[in-house]
Formats: C-alpha cells, sequence, structure tokens
C-alpha cells in the first residue's frame, strides 16, 4: 500500500481538467476525420493522464482521446479514475465519447465518477459514467 493520498471526488477541478483535454486535442492525428479529441483523465491518487485521437488510414486501428488517456494511465500503475474531461474543439455541440470508450472506460471507472465534455462553444455537458453507461453488463454480472 502507498502512502500517496487518495483524490478527495468532492475536490475535483474540472475546470482544469477540461482545459488539459482541450490542450491535447491540439496534438490529435486526424487527418481523416478531421475531428480532432483530446482527454484528460484524474487518478485516485490524484495524477492526471491525458490523451487524444490518433486516426489510421485503416480506420478500425484509430484510437481515440479517452482511450489513449486511459491506456497511459495503467501503464505507469493507475487502476482507478474519478474524473474524465473530453474535449471536441471542431465540434458546435459537446461530443460524448463513443460506446467503445464507454465500455473500457467503464471497467475502471465507477458509475458516480464525475465526466464534462464540450465541443468549441461555451456549452458543457457534466455527468457521470452512470449516467453515460446505465446499463453496465460487467457491473451487473457482479452483483449476481
Amino acid at each position: 500500500m502507498t502512502n500517496e493520498k487518495k483524490q478527495d471526488k468532492k475536490n475535483v477541478d474540472m475546470d482544469e481538467l477540461f482545459q488539459k483535454a482541450l490542450d491535447s486535442a491540439g496534438s490529435a492525428y486526424a487527418p481523416y476525420s478531421r475531428f480532432r479529441v483530446g482527454a484528460a483523465l484524474l487518478s485516485d491518487d490524484g495524477r492526471i493522464f491525458t490523451g487524444c485521437n490518433v486516426e489510421n488510414r485503416s480506420y478500425g486501428l484509430t484510437v481515440c482521446a479517452e482511450r489513449t488517456a486511459l491506456f497511459k494511465g495503467i501503464s505507469e500503475g493507475a487502476k482507478r479514475f474519478i474524473a474524465l474531461a473530453v474535449s471536441t474543439p471542431d465540434s458546435d455541440k459537446p461530443t460524448a465519447p463513443c460506446g467503445a470508450c464507454r465500455q473500457v472506460i467503464s471497467e475502471f471507472m465507477s458509475p458516480q465518477a464525475q465526466v464534462r465534455f464540450g465541443g468549441n462553444s461555451s456549452e458543457r455537458v457534466n455527468t457521470t459514467i452512470g449516467e453515460l453507461y446505465p446499463f453496465d453488463s460487467l457491473h451487473e454480472l457482479n452483483k449476481a
């Protein structure tokens, strides 16, 4: 067990997390869709992991920003995450994580984990993983 202080869920700075997601979108490799995405993920030990989407001409091999951030966090030893921000600066409207990302995210975040996503306007959506992914079979099976 480490001596690191666990992040207090009530003190999550979603504005800061969203700004880091927006900054990360600047690194996106999106020559095909021209739709940049940035993500920032807060681990329960206070570390922030960022990611951007990385496209490939074999479109099925594209990796979303949310999964890039998550995989970076896991590869650095984090296993639980308490907040996620997603920025889509090429969209007029907030764009939520895709279904594949929701599936992967749900394995490492509780239904109560905070989520914020937004596009290039000032409109932001504040929600939770549970609201994004209300029928999570993995966690439902664990209740049985």
